[in-house]
Order: C-alpha cells, then structure tokens, then sequence
C-alpha cells in the first residue's frame, strides 16, 4: 500500500549544496523526507551499519542498543524486522535497553512498554531473551531505587540510542523540567503525561498508572551515537524549538543540542516550521514557482507586518529576498502579481458559479450542478473541518454526498451509552441498562473493547453523523456509513489497511461519478486514522483510472485540514469564506456530536471544544487574507487542489 506525501512546489535547491549550509541553522543535525516510511528505512540501515562497524572493529563485548516504544518508532521496527527476516542482520550479540516502563506494572498488560517492545520487534527476531534490559516494573517499591541504580550502571554508555520524541519535547518520561543530571529514576506522571497516556487504557485516566521507571537525560546522554525521531503536524513547533532555539529545560529533547554525535529524522510535516522549509532563502538559493513566490511574499508581510500591496524593495533585501528581486522584479511587479494570485485563490461558490467567466476563479463553472462526495475519517470532521463549505454546497444547489469512513466507536466514552441506555428505557423503548453496564464492567484496562459495546457506539455515533448533515439540509440517502474494517480493532492500534477497504471506497466512487472529491489531508500521526483514510481513498481512486474509469480525470480533490492546524497560504488553491450566519449554522451542526463534548477521550492537551478549535483556526485564516491586503471576511476555509 502506498504512502501520501503533501504536494511541495519549490523551495530550497539541496543539490550540492554544502551541508555546512544546509544545517547552518541548526543545533541538531537534521534529514527531512517526504514520508516517515522512507525515514524509518534509512534510520534501520543506520542501525544495521553500526551493529555491523561493531563486529568488525573487533569487540567482544556485545553491541548495546537503546530503544523506545510508542507510534514513533515502530515503522522502524518493521523495516528492521523484514530486513532480519532477508538475512541482512542478526540481532543475536545485541543487547537491548528499553528506556521506559510503567511502574508498577508486570510487563504482561498490551499497554505496558515491555509487551509492546516485544510484540513489534524482540519476538520477531533473535535478541537473546539474556541481552533484553527493560525496567522491571514488578520491583518492590522500597527496593526500586537501587534497581534503577543498577540498571542505570548497565545502560550506561549505550553504542546506538533510537528514540521518538514526544509532542512537548518528552523523551521517555522525562518532560518538562527533567534534570540534565538525571539517571534511571522512577518519575510521577504529570496529569499531562496521564492524559496523553491514557490512550493506551482505553481512553481512561484512572486507569493510567501514576508513576514510571525512566532513563534520566545523562544516561542518554553517555550513548556514543544517538538518533531522533519526529513525525507528523503535531511534532511540528516542537522540531522547531529543539532544532533551531537554545536550550530550554522545558523542552528536554534539547538538551541533546549538546551531544556531539546525534540527528534528528522527521517527515516533511514535523520540519515544516524548520527555516530550511518555513523560510529557505534564509540558508540558500530556491526553485521559485508562482505557488513558492507566494509563500516567500505572505512570510515578508508577516515578517515586516505590512500588506502586499505595501511591501518595499528595502523590505525584500533587508529579508534574503533578493533572489527573488533578481528573477522577477522589480519589487511592485512582485507585489502585484502575487496579490492577484492569492485573491483569485477566494471564491464564495466551491462548485463553481453557473454561467460565470472562471477563467480566474479555482473551480469551473460548469458542470452545474456538480455531485459532491466528502471524505470523514471519523463522523464529524466533515463539519469541523469543512463544515461551512459543506452547507454551501448544499445551499447552493449541488448532489452532496458524505462518506464517514470509520465507525468512531472507540470515541464514545462509557457514560454517554448509559445515559442513551437510560433515555430508552425511560421512553419505553426497553430496559437494557444494567446489561450495558454488567458489559462495560467486564471491560478489561487495555484489551479490545467488546464487540457489542462498540456496537452501540458506533450507532450513537452515526445518529449524530446524521443529525449534524440533516440540520442543513442534506437527505439521508445522501450519508453513507462505509465502516472502514481496518478501524475495528476494539483498541487503540488499528488494524492494517488492505484491500477491504480500498474496495469499499471504489464501490462508493463508482456509484455516485464525483466531480469533486474532498478529503482529509491532516497528517498529525502516520499511522493514525486520518492518514489511512486518504491513503485508502487515494489508492481507489489510483485502482479504478487503472481500471478504465477515465472518467476520473476530470474530477477534482480537494484536501481540507482538521480542527488543529491549517494549510500555510503559499500552498492554498481554494479559500472559501464563511459568514456570520453559515458559522452559527456549522456550529450548530457540531453540536449534534453530542458525545464529543466536553469529554473526548482523546482529545489532546487543548482544552477547547471542537467547535471552538474550529472557529479561531478559519477566523485566525480570515485575519491572515485581510492583514495582506485582502477583503475581510467573518471566517475562511481552505483547501489544496490534489492533481494525481
């Protein structure tokens, strides 16, 4: 199955451009890709070299290997485990050290770092059981101080450290004023850290231990060789703060600044805030398209804090952008051609105005109306995410159709079944209160929810996927449940994509001939839902042109982001304005997701509802068009224009 990599136009030109360059900005050394996957590739053969360099240079002693669980690493895993299994590599002199457990715990529960580490890498190839060191979590607590004294001797001086660093910087479960000084200690967990955690038990916080075993920040340090990792949009301003700030005790990862042989491997989406990629002409020459041009003039504005039409050749030099001066100058020719070009991006007719001149609009006029089906993950981004577009499409008269493509049963917390158990049984509809809860009883902290409990959720969900699109308009032979099965795990690891899924997805697209697809195209988590979802969705699409359907070649996706994050304006294609009115109205249809308020089980640290995230985000995007000189609107949505 294939990977989906945002599309990039322009930027930095890395060819033979000295490294000394190319890293110029960075206290930590770091290698951008395209896709976690291909990082995770190389990361292993760096790996396997230095196990190899290990045997050759003579050593007796085995090569010691400091590893970390979590989503982070495991593609790692995978490609270490397929590259043993072709006899690149034998782990059977290698020592292994985890550098974190939950204390106490006996190592045998699904969430627990030593059944983990075990199950995506250990029990795959031939660690000695003798060479395995993870902090035993079943230590007597007047006896764990001198374990981890112990334990901290033999981690000392690791060969390899493979570590993922969390969204804060957390690098095991050392987080925000961890000691540089610190060794293998046993920590309390923040309510932070619990709730981050508690993904891992079932969404419950009471049920996430309290404390933790952990390697301190000075035994990492001791390791002769140490390796990074950062994935996704949600590791971005972190990426930032390690790599290009000094020092900060409240971000710990950065105390690795001062290792001096380490680096630091991210996707495209952790390093986007990297000047390399936020700001290139900053550390060396560019490939310049109209999109790139753009994106170099909006940071200049936000940079000098003026409108386009404002900008000064003074401003461009002052700021590196004298490349740009030289290829398409003068200064005010810039200006305005860049200003023209993120104004036509602004169109209030997302399927395109009948009967119109579209030569500059982002969406042709006809055919009109148009059939429109939108992409969910989960049953509600569709109106978080893309809510105010989605009532206009409807308003305006086009065929809208919405596909949730999971359940998003595992969102549902327990309460909210008894409360809809209750409201049945007081409405005469039948009695199945303590059935449901005997079930929610039985439940055991880490394993798969049972089936008949996530049944119910799944329902709850889905009633309120449709109340949300009924209270615009949308008919119900429009809504379509495809229960993707790669989601129902019961847990928090989802099962592989297969062609089950994309299968379901052809049969949809087939159906109903879209000229416009939407799609998520946030990818905070590589292996999260929303990234299988628009894999899935891209790979039927890829399936059925190689099948004949030509067709498809003249449908357009578009890709809308989530509730956290929004695309930077040098890359948008399509900005969609938003009035007072149609924000209530997408409000409102949020609300219909009744379960998903207040009490998310997974809802990050960002204390806001859903429809708060929402509205700053596509308001803070309306404040951005109008700082550069654009008409100011109430909101805005915005999406990017997928050629395939």
């Amino acid at each position: 199955m294939k990977h989906f990599i945002l599309p990039r136009e322009g930027g930095l030109i890395e060819k033979d451009l000295p490294k000394g360059i190319l890293h110029s900005r960075e206290r930590i050394q770091t290698e951008i890709y395209a896709d976690a996957t291909v990082a995770s590739r190389d990361i292993a053969d760096v790996i396997i070299r230095a196990i190899t360099a290990h045997r050759a240079s003579g050593e007796t002693r085995p090569f010691k290997l400091g590893l970390s669980t979590g989503r982070t690493p495991s593609s790692v895993y995978q490609s270490l485990v397929k590259k043993y299994k072709k006899g690149e590599i034998s782990f059977a002199d290698v020592q292994v050290f985890s550098i974190a457990e939950y204390y106490p715990t006996t190592g045998i529960e699904a969430q627990s770092h030593t059944h983990r580490l075990h199950r995506e890498f250990l029990d795959l190839v031939d660690v000695k059981e003798e060479n395995v060191f993870i902090p035993d979590g079943t230590v007597p607590q007047a006896k764990v101080s001198e374990y981890c004294a112990e334990f901290d001797k033999l981690a000392h001086g690791l060969d390899l450290l493979v570590v993922g660093i969390g969204p804060h910087g957390q690098i095991g479960f050392n987080e925000v004023g961890a000691s540089f000084q610190s060794r293998t200690h046993v920590v309390a967990l923040s309510y932070n850290s619990r709730k981050r955690q508690a993904k891992n038990f079932n969404g419950s916080i009471q049920d996430t231990p309290k404390t933790a075993i952990t390697m301190g920040i000075s035994t990492m340090m001791s390791a002769r060789q140490i390796i990074l990792m950062a994935w996704g949009e949600n590791k971005t301003e972190m990426v930032k703060q390690i790599v290009e700030r000094p020092v900060d005790p409240t971000f710990p990862a950065s105390f690795f600044q001062r290792h001096d042989n380490i680096s630091l491997y991210v996707d495209q989406t952790a390093g986007e805030q990297l000047s390399r990629i936020e700001a290139p002409w900053l550390v060396g020459p560019c490939g310049w398209t109209t999109k790139f041009k753009r994106k170099a003039v909006v940071w200049l504005c936000q940079t000098v804090g003026k409108p386009i039409l404002k900008l000064t050749q003074q401003d461009y030099l002052e700021n590196s952008l004298g490349e740009l001066l030289d290829k398409f100058g003068p200064y005010d020719k810039i200006n305005i051609e860049v200003f023209n070009d993120l104004q036509h991006t602004i169109t209030g007719w997302p399927g395109g105005k009948p009967d119109a001149d579209d030569s500059t609009r982002p969406v042709a006029s006809k055919p009109f109306p148009k059939t429109v089906l939108i992409f969910s993950p989960h049953p509600d981004d569709d109106v978080i995410s893309m809510g105010g577009t989605f009532i206009r499409l409807v308003s305006q008269g086009h065929n809208v159709h919405v596909a949730y493509q999971t359940s998003g049963d595992l969102a549902v917390h327990d309460d909210v079944v008894m409360q809809h158990m209750d409201a049945a049984r007081q409405l005469g509809l039948g009695d199945r209160v303590k059935e449901v809860h005997d079930l929610i009883s039985s439940k055991i902290p880490g394993a798969p929810e049972p089936k008949e409990l996530l049944a119910l959720k799944a329902a709850i969900r889905r009633s309120e996927a449709r109340g949300a699109v009924h209270s615009f308009g949308l008919k119900s032979s429009c809504i379509h449940f495809l229960n993707l099965p790669f989601y129902e795990s019961g847990g928090v690891t989802k099962l592989p994509r297969t062609q089950k899924d994309v299968d379901i997805i052809k049969e949809l697209i087939s159906e109903l001939h879209p000229d416009q697809i939407y799609m998520a195209g946030d990818l905070a988590d590589p292996h999260g839902t929303h990234r299988v979802c628009t894999e899935a969705a891209l790979e039927a699409i890829e399936q059925l042109k190689e099948e004949g359907q030509d067709w498809l070649a003249d449908t357009t996706i578009w890709l809308y982001r989530g509730a956290w994050m929004e695309w930077e304006l040098g890359s948008v294609d399509m900005a969609v304005p938003i009035s007072p009115s149609e924000m209530i109205e997408k409000r409102h249809s949020i609300f219909r997701h009744l379960s998903q308020k207040d009490i998310v089980p997974f809802p990050g640290e960002d204390p806001r509802e859903f429809w708060q995230r929402a509205e700053e985000r596509t308001q803070n995007t309306a404040k951005l068009y109008d700082s550069l000189g654009m008409a100011e609107y109430q909101a805005i949505e915005v999406f990017l224009k997928l050629t395939l």
